[in-house]
């Protein structure tokens, strides 16, 4: 029987970007947009805090661009500070590389398994699914799963109980499936 765990967001990531005023490189978002509108042309900022000295940081989403262009559901989310809009942008890429950020997810994710009854078969096949873009360790979520030691993970791949199509040691954000036979 195949068992489904997700790997799943619970608060908005960390942003990673040296602050200007106290050189901490944490900033927090609470998914506040600032819009300004010249003529024709609109600028959409993301509001970040420093987690050290409270300064604001603005992240752009939004360049001058014509009004015109613009969705109106996205600009609806825009004017209402949809948090789940800000995870979106921070996860795009092009908005991480205009800003020059990265994202810190530490803390800020979490495996639902949906029970522990898998713990006691023989084989066990299980599919992971990604509900956002979070760059985790498959042997991690292995562990945390399966209430294993991360070096008893290791064991198992290295005995070849443990096996899957995707490699298990580096950090993936993507979809994967594994076998475990003990």
């Amino acid at each position: 029987m195949l068992e489904n765990w997700v790997v799943m967001p619970t608060c908005p990531p960390l942003v990673r970007r040296r602050c200007h005023a106290c050189a901490s490189e944490r900033f927090r978002t609470s998914g506040k947009f600032r819009i300004n509108a010249n003529h024709k042309l609109l600028d959409a900022w993301l509001l970040a805090l420093c987690t050290s000295c409270g300064e604001t940081a603005k992240l752009t989403v939004l360049e001058r661009v014509n009004v015109r262009s613009v969705r109106p559901e996205l600009l609806d989310r825009l004017h209402g500070n949809d948090l789940g809009l800000a995870v979106e942008l921070l996860q795009d890429p092009v908005v991480q590389r205009r800003n020059r950020i990265a994202l810190d997810w530490d803390n800020a994710w979490r495996l639902d398994t949906s029970g522990s009854d898998h713990l006691d078969r023989e084989v066990i096949d299980v599919s992971v699914r990604f509900a956002a873009r979070i760059p985790v360790r498959p042997v991690r979520l292995i562990a945390e799963g399966c209430a294993l030691s991360r070096a008893e993970v290791e064991r198992l791949i290295t005995e070849g109980k443990l096996v899957s199509a995707v490699r298990l040691n580096g950090k993936l954000t993507g979809d994967f499936t594994f076998t475990l036979k003990r």
